[in-house]
């Protein structure tokens, strides 16, 4: 299959020009919104419109420094110790999912150590909203026509711009289909059992973390970085703390709740 020309630049507004992936995280950003809302009023946790709109500012600045620092210790530690500086230029692109993870965990427990609000209910709404910006972006990323797969000789196999002749995997497809897509139904169903605080929480960590393992293996691995030990990726290795994590979570969660 040909990847879809599709241009990344959805309008030009006289000098502006808005592009896909920017419309795929505003759209992230009122459906998270609007998720924290109808969640907070379905689990009974006192959060009116402007505390939503609070919460979501806390995650997005958790996301953004926790995804930056996290590229430049995971990804590129040794460029940016000879480049300080360019650790700020987050404009350039560079960002880590797993750092953004830990950047929203930080925001979050200041959120509710300010608020005095549950940590475990209010971080079970706010994973649960971002798993729609993470299904949408990666729909930004296929627009892009970066992050592919490696190559495949499958039917769907697609030769992206830049990428080579060969097809390949694409990726940004899986990802969007299974940590966006399938996380979101699996937790709203959490949800709409009343599930203890902390099960969707931590079964978003589990959720992710082997979504993204699994992917990996037919993601094409950054190319400064290249496979790891045992012939693991970057992605893989980071994904196993999150897999223990949610398992041991979702363990103590279960025997809390049956206490």
């Amino acid at each position: 299959m040909t990847f879809p020309q599709i241009d990344p630049v959805l309008v030009h507004i006289g000098p502006l020009a808005i592009r896909w992936y920017g419309l795929m995280y505003l759209l992230g950003f009122l459906a998270a919104y609007w998720l924290i809302r109808t969640l907070a009023r379905r689990r009974q946790l006192p959060l009116n419109g402007d505390g939503a709109a609070d919460l979501l500012f806390y995650g997005a600045v958790g996301v953004v420094a926790g995804g930056r620092l996290g590229y430049v210790l995971f990804y590129n530690p040794g460029w940016y110790l000879a480049h300080p500086l360019e650790a700020f230029a987050i404009w350039q692109g560079g960002m880590s999912f797993h750092g953004g993870l830990l950047g929203v965990v930080a925001a979050t427990l200041l959120f509710c150590r300010r608020r005095q609000l549950p940590v475990l209910l209010t971080g079970d709404i706010l994973v649960t909203s971002a798993t729609v910006g993470l299904g949408l972006g990666r729909l930004g990323n296929f627009i892009n026509g970066e992050l592919w797969g490696r190559p495949t000789d499958l039917p769907w196999g697609m030769v992206f711009p830049g990428a080579g002749p060969a097809p390949r995997h694409p990726s940004q497809l899986y990802q969007a289909a299974l940590e966006g897509l399938l996380l979101f139904v699996i937790l709203m169903w959490l949800h709409r059992r009343q599930a203890t605080p902390g099960v969707p929480f931590f079964t978003f960590f589990l959720g992710y973390g082997l979504c993204r393992f699994l992917v990996e293996f037919v993601r094409q691995p950054d190319a400064h970085l290249g496979f790891l030990w045992g012939g693991a990726t970057m992605g893989q290795l980071l994904s196993l703390p999150m897999i223990a994590f949610g398992l041991a979570g979702l363990f103590w969660a279960q025997r809390r709740g049956g206490t």
